[in-house]
């Protein structure tokens, strides 16, 4: 990502346009009466046609920096003869028509931009791609293991601190408390609400909380990747399905051995949806499993699949009811999403549950 003096730099010399607008540097970082600063004083010029534009730079294109930019250039009194103009390295579409909205200018280093002089002339020009990857330390909080910190939002809205955020992660991630699978750091923890809250999913206003429940989950939903499974082993075990769940609860009670049923399987526990009669078991360890229950591997009908994954978002915030753990409402709404039609239909109802529930 470039720094807000490189991209200084590129407007000074002449490096930005936005056809058939060209842009000269008239003042770098002036200073008007009292503490009142912008970044540049710039001229747009198209032919004879030539306005004035009061810059505010920001090297971060993400929604709360461009939020920030926009309200300092909404309440910051103009020097005269200039109009409000934001710079940053990318404009989205979304931005872009927002700007117009708020009748604000605006450009980035793509070729993206709206520029707005009311009676004398416009340009909107969109399209160009983002060539400047995000700055954050995680590569994607959205997908993996670094996902359950959003995913902590969507069980409890609002947290004192970061150590309190952390610390829930950790309680209700089943593999730290019953595997030994090495807890979640305080610094990735941080890294990850940072970029939340760059996002406007969260907010550190008094406390740290939840902003946009939606958006959150449609991130989540986005970013979307199927655990990793190691073995699939399906297998005919006699008796009926609840009959199935309490010997796998006494097998995974003498073992030590964490077993939750995966999404397909646990929709019934949130929502309404007529499933098989397979039921499929994420497990860390499925060998030491295998040799305690007495089922037939080659039946065509099988009704126990065991899945081995040590991914530990299917683990988190399982949920315990009836002597047996299912997966959260989050996991089979993402596996949900995932499938075909009739499973999109029936997460719009895990959608509501969830958001109803936090």
């Amino acid at each position: 990502m470039p720094t807000e003096k490189e991209m200084m730099e590129q407007l000074k010399r002449g490096k930005i346009s936005l056809p058939p607008l060209s842009f000269r540097m008239l003042k770098v970082t002036p200073k008007e009466e009292g503490s009142l600063r912008f970044d540049a004083l710039v001229e747009a010029l198209w032919g004879k046609n030539i306005a004035k534009f009061a810059v505010e730079c920001k090297s971060l294109s993400t929604p709360k920096a461009f939020r920030d930019a926009i309200n300092a250039l909404k309440t910051s009194s103009l020097p005269k003869g200039f109009w409000p103009m934001l710079f940053v390295p990318f404009l989205n579409e979304r931005q872009l028509q927002e700007l117009e909205q708020e009748k604000i200018s605006g450009i980035d280093l793509c070729g993206n931009g709206v520029i707005i002089v009311p009676e004398r002339f416009a340009v909107f020009r969109s399209g160009e791609k983002n060539r400047f990857t995000s700055s954050a330390p995680i590569k994607n909080i959205y997908r993996k293991n670094s996902s359950m910190v959003g995913r902590a939002f969507l069980v409890r809205s609002s947290y004192e601190t970061v150590q309190d955020v952390c610390a829930e992660i950790n309680y209700r991630n089943l593999l730290v408390d019953r595997w030994n699978k090495k807890a979640m750091s305080l610094s990735t923890v941080s890294k990850a609400l940072k970029t939340l809250e760059e996002d406007l999913i969260i907010t550190r206003e008094k406390a740290i909380s939840l902003l946009q429940s939606d958006k959150l989950l449609e991130k989540l939903r986005e970013n979307y990747t199927p655990p990793n499974i190691n073995e699939r082993v399906r297998l005919k075990v006699q008796g009926d399905i609840e009959s199935i769940r309490d010997l796998l609860h006494k097998k995974s009670q003498e073992l030590g051995i964490p077993l939750v049923a995966a999404g397909t399987s646990s929709v019934g526990q949130y929502a309404v949806m007529q499933r098989g009669e397979l039921l499929s078991v994420y497990c860390p360890q499925i060998d030491v499993l295998l040799g305690r229950l007495s089922g037939d591997q080659s039946d065509r009908f099988p009704n126990l699949e065991l899945l081995k994954t040590e991914d530990e978002t299917v683990y988190f915030d399982a949920r315990q009811m009836e002597n047996f753990w299912y997966a959260s409402p989050v996991q089979v709404y993402l596996e949900l999403m995932a499938g075909d039609k009739r499973d999109q239909e029936t997460a719009e109802q895990l959608k509501i549950f969830i958001i109803k529930n936090i």
